[in-house]
């Protein structure tokens, strides 16, 4: 399964609520997100079915170590662009914003060059 942008945004989400407390479930995601239970039981489906999360019988929500090494990825884009925006006088605020659109097409040339810089 490919992770399309919408896929890259909820497991960042699960791994950003799992960094804070070993118990998330979907409610919890929706509620981070915005959006409807039902869009986030449909899509952490697919990210079940492609083997990123699995939920244990009371409905907590884990990263499988494959879910885990894409959220991780995911990420260090957001946190790399974030940098580099304000670095170059972006408010702190929109640079995470646009570094959110952004994460999701950047190549990882591209990132490797821009850690360089930051280095």
């Amino acid at each position: 399964m490919a992770l399309h942008e919408s896929a890259e945004m909820y497991l960042e989400t699960i791994y950003l609520l799992t960094q804070r407390s070993s118990s998330v479930r979907s409610i919890d995601v929706a509620e981070h997100m915005g959006y409807s239970k039902p869009s986030v039981s449909r899509a952490v489906g697919l990210l079940k079915q492609g083997g990123y999360v699995v939920t244990d019988g009371d409905g907590f929500l884990s990263l499988t170590d494959k879910g885990l090494e894409a959220a991780a990825l995911i990420f260090e884009r957001h946190t790399v662009l974030t940098k580099l925006l304000t670095t170059i006088g972006v408010e702190e605020t929109i640079a995470a914003e646009d570094a959110c659109r952004i994460e999701h097409v950047i190549s990882d040339e591209t990132l490797a060059a821009i850690k360089r810089f930051l280095q």
